[in-house]
């Protein structure tokens, strides 16, 4: 067993609650509610992903400064629509992932960690598409 198993096995855990919500809406229609608890779980799944990049000692403090920038705008969301939220989201988890490859760990990154976090940033970016849709539905 490598030493990333345990990342792995919690990172697959935490997609639960994003499939949970998709499944509700899938169940029971769209439902304002389901798309509000799926973008604030998101927020703070967004959240810890951009904090985990920071790496104190193995970074330079500007791609320190840069695995936060996704996160910086959080207030300003409040403000803006469940798709503009939505989409913000989806988007931000690919550069979430863009910002780790580059880091130097990266090439000493065990390759089952490297394609679960690959598979993750689709499934939840396809999850994120799938909420859109339904807040769209709702907003017509």
């Amino acid at each position: 067993m490598h030493p990333y198993f345990n990342h792995i096995m919690l990172a697959y855990i935490g997609f639960i609650p994003f499939l949970l919500c998709v499944a509700l809406t899938l169940m029971v229609g769209s439902s304002a509610a389901a798309i509000d608890t799926f973008s604030y779980y998101s927020l703070g799944v967004l959240a810890f992903l951009a904090g985990s990049l920071w790496r104190p000692g193995e970074q330079s403090q500007q791609q320190a400064v840069i695995a936060i920038l996704v996160i910086v705008p959080f207030p300003l969301l409040a403000l803006v629509s469940q798709v503009a939220l939505l989409s913000y989201l989806a988007v931000s988890y690919w550069i979430i992932l863009l910002f780790e490859r580059i880091a130097p760990k990266w090439q000493e990154t065990h390759q089952d960690y490297k394609k679960m976090r690959f598979t993750l940033t689709s499934v939840v970016f396809v999850s994120h598409l799938f909420m859109i849709a339904q807040a769209l539905e709702l907003s017509t």
